[in-house]
């Protein structure tokens, strides 16, 4: 049977040049109508691709049933007549985010072992719309909003592939009920303790009611736009990075140089990612917002001026027209 569905995933995958053909893919599935429907959309447009299917399915013992949600999955697969992947968690998961890595990498480690270029998830606009919402009530920038993109390197080469980003959670339940595929419900979709099942079960259903109907497909799009602004402001950044960045090879304790006069003449916009990305290179993790407007401060800061110790224990001062980023004797 071929839907309207097939066609739009189809063309999206077509015309964003997201898979290619011939190409071994590696599907994350779940057991729920997200992950059911991308698995059966791939193996009715496998004829056209000539794609080698996988699926694997990741266990965190959350839940009394997730042995036989394994199981169901195990069995789909077994039907489907493609091979099938478990790993099961080996220490408790405390978090939706220590899951997601966990998850990540049995994806990388699985696909690498296996000779899988990409992973391929079941990731809607609906998601993607719930991300943005989280990750504004965070106080993310445009990088945090736009945080579903289509696709994105995992480790070791291997690329993780989004192609239901234009497709809603409603449409990927109405297929399966009309292709009388057996959705696997997950009790902790609904407990209201996640902050991402109070947005799903409570915020969006209030918004659509209240404000726009259309609210997940509206925000989903503006994610994408997100996206775009964001590659472009990434280069651009890199771009200005290189240009004021000198490394130092003198000082054993100087880590690198930055010109201010280089960076005065950008737009505070690019000041900030350009900085950004100079402590992704000198801290162990992510910098956070005060981090980064610690050390744009000193772009138009008196001579002599310095920022408190980093974590890792980098300073950043002024001395002249550089901003220098030194190790603090006291933390070696």
């Amino acid at each position: 049977m071929w839907t309207s569905l097939h066609a739009t995933v189809h063309h999206t995958i077509r015309s964003r040049n997201l898979l290619k053909r011939n190409q071994r893919l590696l599907i994350a599935v779940s057991g729920g109508q997200d992950s059911l429907c991308l698995t059966q959309l791939m193996l009715d447009l496998q004829p056209k691709w000539g794609w080698d299917l996988g699926i694997v399915h990741c266990d965190h013992k959350w839940r009394e049933d997730s042995q036989a949600n394994a199981k169901y999955v195990e069995q789909l697969a077994e039907k489907w007549g493609i091979p099938f992947y478990l790993e099961t968690a080996s220490q408790t998961l405390n978090s939706e985010a220590a899951a997601r890595n966990w998850r990540y990498e049995v994806f990388s480690a699985i696909a690498c072992s296996n000779n899988y270029q990409c992973v391929i998830t079941g990731h809607t606009a609906t998601d993607r719309a719930e991300t943005l919402l989280y990750n504004l009530m965070r106080g993310s920038g445009a990088d945090g909003l736009q945080a579903l993109t289509w696709q994105r390197p995992l480790l070791n080469e291997i690329m993780l592939v989004r192609p239901l980003l234009e497709v809603t959670r409603t449409q990927t339940g109405d297929f399966c009920q009309d292709v009388q595929l057996q959705v696997w419900e997950d009790s902790t979709n609904q407990d209201l303790k996640y902050a991402r099942n109070r947005i799903r079960q409570e915020l969006v259903p209030y918004l659509q009611e209240k404000f726009n109907p259309k609210v997940e497909s509206n925000l989903a799009q503006t994610a994408e736009l997100l996206q775009a602004e964001v590659e472009y402001l990434e280069q651009a950044a890199e771009v200005l990075r290189k240009n004021a960045e000198v490394k130092s090879s003198e000082d054993s304790l100087m880590l690198l140089r930055l010109n201010r006069q280089i960076l005065q003449k950008a737009p505070l916009a690019l000041q900030r990612r350009a900085l950004r990305q100079v402590l992704q290179q000198i801290m162990s993790n992510a910098p956070s917002f005060g981090h980064i407007e610690k050390l744009v401060a000193l772009i138009a800061a008196p001579n002599r001026s310095q920022t408190d110790p980093f974590p890792g224990g980098i300073m950043a001062v002024v001395e002249d027209e550089w901003i220098c980023l030194k190790q603090n004797q006291n933390n070696i």
